[in-house]
């Protein structure tokens, strides 16, 4: 049976405070064991548009996420605020375990914060193979724009990163699920908790929804996990091949 077992946190981010979100998320994952860690957007400064002061640019997000991964033997999975080349990117990273990885730096970036302004848009898809799961990256406001994240039966789980904050929860909930369902895909949206520096408040709202819309993971404390069951999406699918009843279109 291929299965992933997935554990994400779901922390209240201190603002702007690498370093103390690191150890925060080492006491946390000392005694979890998992196929998969998943951390909120940018988990190590929280969602900050001052990218002069916070972007990583000696790559010490890439590192830490490196060193967990080994140490726990799965991979990790989060993004954070990168400068590369001159250039900011909302940049989601996933590791692993034997510290190889992946990058898709956030297409979708929010305008009504102005993060279009400082951060550079990404430019393509990134999916890949993980325990014989396809894997697509997705980073927060990636959410809100169906057509980037259709299944051309390339992919069986999106990971969507996120700060969604309490005032647009319900549209965060909705869409998840209606991801899961359009694409017969798993969806794993995991976001942050507690306020942030711009006094935005984030409830407990991180779910795992399978490919029918119901919500397969369950929540202890900070954790939030399920487990994938790889031969029953298979199975759904083949009994409902909705797929490949859908249009044919190229992203640009």
């Amino acid at each position: 049976m291929d299965s992933l077992k997935i554990k994400a946190i779901n922390f209240d981010i201190q603002w702007k405070s690498q370093q103390k979100n690191f150890l925060t998320l080492e006491d946390i994952l000392i005694n979890e064991s998992a196929d998969l860690f998943l951390l909120p957007e940018m988990f190590s400064t929280g969602f900050c548009m001052e990218a002069k002061e916070i972007a990583d640019s000696e790559s010490l997000n890439l590192k830490w996420m490196q060193k967990i991964a080994k140490n726990k033997n799965a991979a990790i999975c989060g993004s954070a605020s990168i400068k590369e080349n001159g250039k900011f990117y909302n940049r989601c990273y996933f590791v692993f375990p034997d510290a190889s990885y992946k990058f898709y730096d956030k297409r979708h970036l929010f305008s009504y914060s102005g993060e279009d302004k400082i951060y550079t848009k990404g430019e393509k898809r990134e999916i890949f193979i993980y325990k014989n799961f396809k894997i697509l990256l997705q980073v927060c406001y990636d959410l809100r724009f169906p057509v980037f994240s259709r299944n051309k039966n390339d992919f069986d789980l999106i990971l969507y990163l996120a700060n969604w904050p309490n005032s647009r929860i319900s549209a965060w909930e909705t869409l998840l699920k209606a991801r899961a369902i359009e694409n017969q895909s798993f969806v794993f949206g995991l976001n942050r908790m507690g306020t942030d520096g711009n006094n935005l408040i984030y409830p407990e709202s991180s779910y795992c929804f399978d490919a029918e819309g119901n919500v397969i993971s369950s929540v202890s404390k900070q954790i939030v996990s399920a487990e994938l069951n790889l031969n029953e999406l298979e199975n759904f699918r083949q009994k409902f091949p909705f797929l490949k009843d859908g249009d044919d279109f190229k992203i640009l």
